[in-house]
C-alpha cells in the first residue's frame, strides 16, 4: 500500500483517524520513521507495513523528541492495539497479529474515539 495521498478514516466511528499518510517505505525508511523530527503536523502519521507477515509488531521510541499514538492495525485492517502518547525512550507493547501500524500525533485516536476493534479504511485524499 502506497501512503501517498491517503487519509485513514474510523469507518466504525465515523470520524477522521488521520487526514495525510506517509508511506515509511523500505528497511531504510522503516528503520528512520520519524526519527530526527521535532514533531508530526495535527492530522498527519506515517503507515509501516512489514514487509511480510510476521507473527507480532512493535515500535520502538529510541531518540525520538516527541510522544505519539501508535494505532496497530490487524485482518482487515481492524485495531487490535492502540499505544496512548507513547513517550521517548519507551517501547510499544509486543502486538500478536499486527499487520500495520499507523503513527500519529499524541492524542489523535482518543480525538478520533478510535478503539481496539474498529474498522480502518485507507482513502484517497
Amino acid at each position: 500500500m502506497s501512503g501517498g495521498n491517503l487519509r485513514a478514516i474510523n469507518r466504525t466511528r465515523g470520524t477522521t483517524l488521520c487526514t495525510q499518510i506517509e508511506d515509511a517505505g523500505g528497511l531504510s525508511g522503516k528503520s528512520r520513521g520519524l526519527l530526527g523530527r521535532d514533531g508530526l503536523e495535527p492530522g498527519h502519521g506515517m503507515l509501516f507495513v512489514p514487509s511480510r507477515f510476521e507473527p507480532f509488531m512493535w515500535m520502538h521510541m529510541f531518540f525520538m523528541r516527541f510522544a505519539i499514538d501508535i494505532v496497530f492495525l490487524g485482518r482487515q485492517d481492524r485495531v487490535v492495539h492502540i499505544s496512548h502518547t507513547l513517550q521517548p525512550w519507551r517501547l510499544s507493547a509486543i502486538v500478536f497479529g499486527a499487520r500495520k501500524a499507523i503513527e500519529l500525533e499524541a492524542g489523535a485516536a482518543l480525538r478520533s474515539d478510535t478503539r481496539v476493534g474498529d474498522s480502518i479504511a485507507f482513502e484517497p485524499v
